[in-house]
């Protein structure tokens, strides 16, 4: 992402947010996933900045923006993107979200409405985690499948890397995975602290966007992509809740980085569709 600038923009008194971009033209943001950072959309910061203002960003407590003990819920991740955008001066703006940045946007959108968005983009993520009717709603997992990860894994480094790890070749890749190439993935990952990790975990499963959800889909042009792995029941829940969205189906959690040209042709055509 060499040829991405990079800079900081104070979101509130001591807290930063690292931001890159590049490109011109209509703006579109990506919004990194649980504990995830800037590099991961690298393919797509190189593609769409051809033909937009393309702006990726770390959010709290992510990468190479402040580590901070306050604020790792999704509450205020909303508040944060709402400060990026009005330091950008963004408008008419594209925002895709990627798994837990999903409720950063519905949250976005709870405080702020969708008067300033253009179209919304939301990667493989259910607007409400958890579920005691699982069998039949798109759900991250089972009550006690989430419980049982939170209270093993996300006590120590150790445990947040053996978390990612498992969830990296279990879920969010498809192929085979070099050593380097899954090392990498978990480093970025673990740039947030697991006390931290813990708090975001926690503010992401027992969120409930179903309403936001019904709005963004109502109100502007807006794409979900689904994994493989549970599209029948994503399509299924997403045309009741939100029947006017779009659904396309692609690879695992991960798909835009293992697809990525597959998956940017998937959101240039959505695009298209909208000047």
């Amino acid at each position: 992402m060499s040829s991405a600038a990079g800079t900081y923009i104070e979101v509130e008194p001591g807290v930063e947010l690292f931001v890159q971009e590049a490109g011109s033209g209509d703006p579109i943001v990506f919004i990194p996933g649980f504990t995830f950072t800037t590099e991961v959309f690298s393919a797509q910061m190189e593609h769409f900045s051809k033909t937009n203002r393309t702006i990726v960003f770390d959010p709290r407590s992510h990468g190479r923006s402040s580590i901070t003990l306050h604020g790792n819920d999704y509450v205020t991740h909303g508040s944060d993107l709402a400060a990026v955008m009005a330091a950008l001066e963004l408008e008419n703006v594209t925002l895709v979200g990627w798994s837990f940045g999903c409720l950063t946007i519905w949250e976005y959108i709870r405080q702020h409405g969708t008067e300033n968005i253009k179209s919304l983009i939301f990667v493989d993520m259910p607007p409400k985690s958890l579920s005691i009717n699982q069998e039949t709603e798109w759900v991250e997992g089972t009550l006690d499948d989430i419980g049982g990860a939170y209270n093993a894994f996300l006590r120590n480094p150790m445990g947040q890397r053996e978390f990612i790890n498992g969830y990296t070749t279990g879920v969010m890749i498809q192929r085979e995975l070099g050593e380097e190439e899954l090392n990498w993935i978990v480093e970025q990952s673990m740039k947030t602290p697991y006390y931290i990790a813990a708090n975001l975990f926690a503010s992401g499963m027992f969120s409930d966007y179903r309403e936001e959800a019904k709005r963004a889909g109502s109100s502007v042009p807006t794409l979900n992509i689904v994994a493989e792995h549970w599209a029948d029941k994503a399509n299924e829940y997403l045309q009741k809740l939100t029947p006017n969205a779009n659904v396309k189906v692609l690879g695992g959690h991960m798909m835009f980085w293992e697809h990525s040209e597959k998956f940017n042709e998937i959101v240039a055509q959505f695009l298209s569709g909208q000047k």
